[in-house]
């Protein structure tokens, strides 16, 4: 059950807010529609009910607002507009990486995908599916986590009467297996076909809370509905004759040869039709604009038959449910795996970051043959393709890049979000992804290094790929430069929202602060800092066991080196800054 409780949004400068006080219930086991023309506030209730907009107001989910909710993927399903996803994702690959960040078995997917229908375009890119397919994958996202709420915002919107009817079918179904549905439409014939109960809004307020079969006979309009094989023409004759008597008639073409026609009456459209010679094969007077088919049926009606509305034991009786995917009986636990999973899943299910990867060690190799041929380059700049005169390697570079896709794709295809430009911020999705960013880092440092030396060494021979006698520090550099650049490019992102703001702060390490460290700890001063890198190695040259001090050796020579301090310093402004954000949200 859902319980809205004085729902207000923020007032926009001079115009009054977009929802003021709404509160209604949508009942378990039952459809609820949330009605109102464009720009009654509609969406923004719905944002607000699921906490993606600030205001005032509260929404209890079977008693308990949706941020004390553990799992809210299992108990709200949502669609609001299109499907959130990255377009060169494939369906199974992205319902597969929601399974894992919903904590649900990824056979889920598959369960998924056969009843609603997608088993023939698993493998299709999301960015070429059709609007009818775009919502059944909408759905089906919604109902992976087997949620008790379904809620839904425009979801038939350029669907054809066949899809729309799915659609409703498997919303009723999910009803009548005892869930709780709340949608939102603009069409008033679409709320008295499929919901059970209606919430009509009219201009960010309240106005009315009904049942189907009362808002069917007190807000829509009577009508006279016609079929005729001369459609077009009888509309046309009969809007003529209304602009010249001055009456207020409007006549709206429907699908195939039907006319609804509002103002006027069977007797005065009859006669209209037998003073022009018109056949007619339908006329009668309906209450309510809801159509001659119900909503979950295939086949036609009898023409003189008119649908029932929703909540009437004819039209229950008249449903035929769809199937639902079968309910989950095994939920694996929280635990740290759970968005490790989704983050490998994120990363690898598009091939950006593989391209992204290639292209690094394929410019890394050239650049490399290249400092050798020219000479005077050291062999460690060598094997790390790094030119003196350019801030990072190509390494560094691509770690740092990919690891702005890390957040940047969230913020731009937001596949966790219910609606775009909202990212969840858990520490427990961060340290996913600062962990995979330093796995993919290390792969690329360890291939980038490994393919250069094989390309020097059949270019050139052996005399360039000689392993150096510290190995061990510079390693250690090289590994510490990728991974720091790799996390600077994850925090960016996540802070700026950006992936383009992701590799800025990456550039920035070089460009900006290392000369800012250097001038701090050299420039002019009654005492100066120099000195630091040899002191800082100083003080951890004590006996540790095992040879753990040459280990601490090199891991300090990094950070005493200008541009492994500055890399240090960068990674902690921007982590707390994250952190910051994160307690402001949460606080919000």
């Amino acid at each position: 059950m859902i319980q809205a409780i004085g729902l207000t949004s923020n007032a926009r400068k001079e115009l009054p807010p977009a929802v003021d006080d709404v509160s209604f219930e949508a009942p378990a086991g039952r459809v609820t529609a949330l009605l109102g023309a464009p720009g009654a506030g509609k969406t923004t209730a719905l944002r607000l009910m699921l906490e993606l907009q600030q205001g005032r107001g509260i929404t209890y989910f079977r008693g308990r607002p949706l941020h004390r909710v553990a799992h809210p993927s299992r108990e709200v399903g949502v669609l609001l507009g299109d499907v959130p996803g990255h377009p060169a994702r494939t369906v199974r690959g992205q319902l597969r990486m929601l399974c894992a960040a919903a904590g649900v078995p990824a056979r889920r997917a598959d369960d998924v995908l056969e009843v609603m229908g997608l088993v023939s375009l698993r493998d299709e890119r999301l960015g070429t599916l059709s609007r009818g397919m775009d919502r059944r994958l909408g759905l089906a996202c919604a109902l992976l986590a087997d949620p008790h709420t379904l809620m839904l915002d425009g979801a038939t919107d350029g669907l054809s009467a066949r899809e729309s009817r799915w659609l409703h079918g498997v919303l009723r179904a999910h009803a009548d297996a005892g869930g709780t549905v709340l949608f939102a439409t603009d069409d008033p014939r679409e709320a008295a076909r499929t919901a059970d109960r209606v919430v009509t809004l009219e201009k960010g307020r309240l106005v009315a809370d009904q049942e189907v079969a009362d808002f069917s006979r007190t807000r829509l309009r009577p009508r006279v509905a016609v079929r005729s094989p001369h459609a077009v023409r009888l509309g046309a004759l009969l809007t003529k004759e209304a602009r010249t008597a001055r009456h207020s008639v409007e006549v709206v073409q429907e699908d195939g040869n039907r006319l609804s026609v509002y103002g006027s009456t069977c007797a005065e459209v009859g006669e209209a039709a037998y003073r022009h010679g018109i056949l007619v094969h339908q006329l009668a007077d309906e209450v309510g604009d809801m159509g001659p088919v119900p909503v979950h049926q295939e086949a036609e009606t009898d023409p003189g038959e008119v649908a029932a509305p929703a909540g009437t034991a004819q039209a229950q009786g008249a449903r035929e449910p769809s199937p639902l995917p079968p309910p989950i009986t095994v939920r694996p636990g929280t635990g740290p795996l759970r968005p490790l999973r989704y983050e490998l899943r994120r990363a690898t299910g598009v091939g950006t970051g593989w391209l992204t990867a290639a292209a690094v060690v394929v410019a890394s190799a050239l650049i490399s043959v290249l400092l050798a041929r020219a000479g005077h380059t050291s062999q460690a700049r060598l094997l790390a393709a790094w030119p003196r005169d350019f801030p990072l390697p190509p390494a560094a570079l691509g770690a740092g890049l990919l690891g702005a896709f890390a957040f940047g794709d969230e913020f731009r295809h937001p596949a966790l979000a219910a609606d775009r430009g909202t990212v969840p911020r858990r520490l427990g999705l961060l340290a996913a992804k600062l962990v995979v960013a330093a796995g993919t880092a290390l792969t690329l440092a360890l291939v980038g290094v490994g393919v250069n030396a094989e390309l020097l060494y059949l270019v050139y021979g052996r005399e360039l790929t000689g392993v150096p006698a510290d190995w061990i520090a510079q390693g250690a550099s090289w590994i510490g430069l990728v991974a720091g650049c790799a996390w600077a490019g994850v925090l960016a992102a996540g802070i700026f929202r950006s992936t383009t703001a992701g590799l800025a702060a990456v550039l920035a390490v070089p460009i900006l602060v290392v000369p800012v460290v250097q001038a701090v700890l050299e420039g002019p001063s009654v005492r100066t800092a120099a000195g630091f890198s040899n002191r800082l190695r100083e003080l951890v040259l004590v006996r540790w066991p095992f040879g753990g001090e040459h280990h601490l050796a090199a891991v300090a020579g990094v950070i005493s080196q200008p541009v492994g301090g500055a890399l240090m310093l960068s990674l902690t402004a921007l982590l707390c800054a994250y952190l910051l954000t994160t307690l402001r949200s949460r606080v919000r």
